[in-house]
């Protein structure tokens, strides 16, 4: 009998190609009370990044399927993301 789950390493191996590997999460996640011009140049800087980034699709797909609405996935602002999931066809997410 054939298995039909993936191994765990081709589900997350998109990861290995990520242009913010490495990087300093405090640029894709926001701290406690940020808010108006702080929040919108570390997002500007983290979505600069994701532009770059050869898997940005694979994680946006990741975010909205998981439903990560915090920080910055795939280019995507956590506002971006929760407004995706609220207008998506029931399924697709």
């Amino acid at each position: 009998m054939k298995s039909r789950t993936k191994p765990l390493l081709r589900v997350w191996e998109w990861q290995a190609d990520a242009a913010c590997r490495g990087m300093d999460s405090a640029v894709f996640f926001p701290p406690a009370g940020e808010r108006g011009t702080a929040r919108r140049r570390r997002e500007d800087a983290a979505r600069a990044i994701c532009r770059t980034c050869p898997v940005s699709d694979p994680c946006g797909r990741f975010a909205l399927a998981s439903q990560q609405y915090y920080g910055i996935w795939g280019g995507y602002t956590e506002a971006e993301l929760r407004c995706a999931v609220r207008h998506a066809a029931p399924g697709t997410v």
